[in-house]
């Protein structure tokens, strides 16, 4: 039962994260990309 219980919220921790990120990609916010074009040297 406690394996059940840890696993489930281990999956809701899991979901909100996800979630989160593909919010983040929606507004144009990314991991890859802070969108402070003079800082980066290797995009675009």
């Amino acid at each position: 039962m406690g394996t059940a219980i840890v696993l489930l919220i281990l999956a809701v921790i899991i979901f909100f994260v996800i979630r989160s990120m593909v919010k983040d990609k929606k507004n144009g916010k990314s991991l890859q990309c802070g969108g402070d074009c003079k800082k980066c040297k290797g995009c675009h």
